[in-house]
């Protein structure tokens, strides 16, 4: 037995435990089938933890009387019995998402005993013991989990309730064994939702939000909509240790100075608001032409305030100067980059922890300290690739000799000499089966030169 509940967030298949709470199961039925469901609105909204629904009215609308029973809505049964008494089975527990159960209160008769109407919850998380023996559970979403999270996921106010009406409807009986009620009467089509009804809508489903708003705020919530976007964006290239750094409160940013203000000129000046820290006026790092900006550095953000203030507009050197608060993190980045890679070099591993992303420099003859050099400058680490050969399996030490004593310029010297050997510049002499003698050191004479040599 199912019942399909068609909402604004989507359809929700539940199968109803007849067997567990046959009774339960009944009103439920009988109340989907008289339409009374029909633009229920859903409320008290809590986020991984349940919704509730099943008046058609709901909580908000002053005449709203809570919901009713099936019997006490057929006028041949008892139409003042808008509750009934609630069976709870001791296997039946909130232990999955997508359970579903009356909400019911303790009778006034018997605090042991607990009435339910037609009120009922949806949980939208597990393990929910806290609803067991309050809510009599008596079916199961079986098909409709994205619909749930939409309404886990909808923007609510304080109490619970979402800001664009989530709606029952239409509901749709698959299967009811149950007889009618005597007295039942069912709609031959879906009710159109009452004035009552149509009074309780906040933000229907098909309302457009359009910003009317003042465009000065509008465009203030984009830009920082778009700055958060860019924080995150240097964030994950890690130009910043993380999107929500804030510049610091001490420094101050001074502009439009004239290009002959030095440092000293500065800090002299602003030093009577406290005690400085650093006082920098950017330069041009190819020609050191003065930027015309500086940052100042406070040692207290009291006295960093006390020169905001004091000093817009002030004339320096001639020229009226702008003062604000510094909005750069630069130093901050390189501070944090500085100790991460020293973090980084101290246990060994490279960027990420791998050795063999640290950046190389066999293509920077300077730095590099040495080596072969081609006619473009550049380095060719010889020990690196031997190693790397002879892990391979692909050296030849041997066969490389050879390869290289046997150069057409080497052919000729070896032809012209008529020698069973060459000769090579810094006393080094390669015999024809490919060994390497240095003939100056082996004879321990540093002014050694081989015949025939420059």
């Amino acid at each position: 037995m199912s019942v399909i509940l068609e909402t604004s967030a989507g359809d929700i298949v539940i199968d109803l435990l007849v067997d567990y709470s046959p009774r339960l199961c009944e009103n439920f039925l009988k109340l989907c089938k008289i339409k009374y469901y029909n633009f229920s609105p859903v409320h008290s909204v809590q986020k991984n933890f349940s919704f509730q629904t099943g008046d058609p009215l709901g909580p908000s609308s002053q005449d709203s009387d809570g919901g009713s029973s099936i019997w006490g809505l057929v006028p041949t049964q008892n139409p003042g019995r808008k509750t009934f008494k609630a069976d709870f089975h001791s296997r039946l527990k909130h232990a999955e998402r997508g359970t579903v159960s009356f909400a019911t209160v303790p009778s006034a008769r018997d605090p042991e005993e607990r009435l339910a109407g037609s009120q009922f919850i949806i949980t939208l998380g597990d393990d929910l013991d806290y609803l067991d023996g309050k809510a009599a559970i008596f079916g199961k979403v079986v098909e409709g989990f994205d619909a749930l999270e939409k309404i886990n996921d909808a923007f609510c106010d304080e109490k619970g309730r979402p800001l664009v009406d989530i709606r029952i409807k239409h509901t749709v009986i698959l299967d009811d064994p149950y007889d009618d009620p005597e007295g039942l009467v069912e709609p031959p089509e879906s009710p159109l939702p009452s004035k009552a009804q149509l009074a309780t809508v906040r933000i229907g489903e098909d309302d457009k939000l359009e910003d009317d708003g003042d465009a000065e705020a509008v465009e203030r919530v984009r830009r920082e909509r778009e700055a958060r976007a860019q924080a995150l964006t240097l964030e994950m290239v890690g130009d910043l240790p993380f999107a929500e750094v804030k510049p610091p409160e001490n420094v101050l940013f001074v502009c439009k100075l004239n290009p002959v203000t030095t440092d000293e000129d500065l800090e002299l000046i602003f030093s009577r608001f406290g005690k400085i820290l650093s006082c920098e006026v950017i330069r041009d790092k190819r020609t050191g032409d003065s930027l015309q900006y500086a940052f100042i550095e406070y040692e207290d953000q009291t006295s960093c305030e006390q020169a905001y203030f004091k000093m817009q507009g002030v004339l320096i050197d001639d020229h009226r100067i702008h003062v604000d608060f510094s909005q750069s993190v630069s130093k901050l980045s390189d501070t944090w980059r500085d100790k991460t890679n020293q973090k980084r070099r101290q246990g060994g591993g490279g960027f990420g922890g791998v050795s063999g992303l640290e950046k190389k420099r066999q293509y920077k003859a300077a730095e590099y300290g040495g080596g072969r050099r081609d006619r473009y400058g550049m380095v060719y680490d010889e020990d690196e690739l031997r190693r790397r050969h002879e892990r391979e399996g692909k050296y030849d030490g041997e066969k490389r000799d050879r390869s290289r004593s046997r150069s057409p310029q080497r052919e000729r010297e070896f032809d012209d000499r008529g020698r069973g050997g060459e000769r090579e510049r810094g006393g080094r002499e390669r015999d024809y089966d490919g060994r390497d003698e240095d003939r100056g050191r082996r004879r321990g004479n540093d002014n050694y030169r081989p015949r025939g040599g420059r």
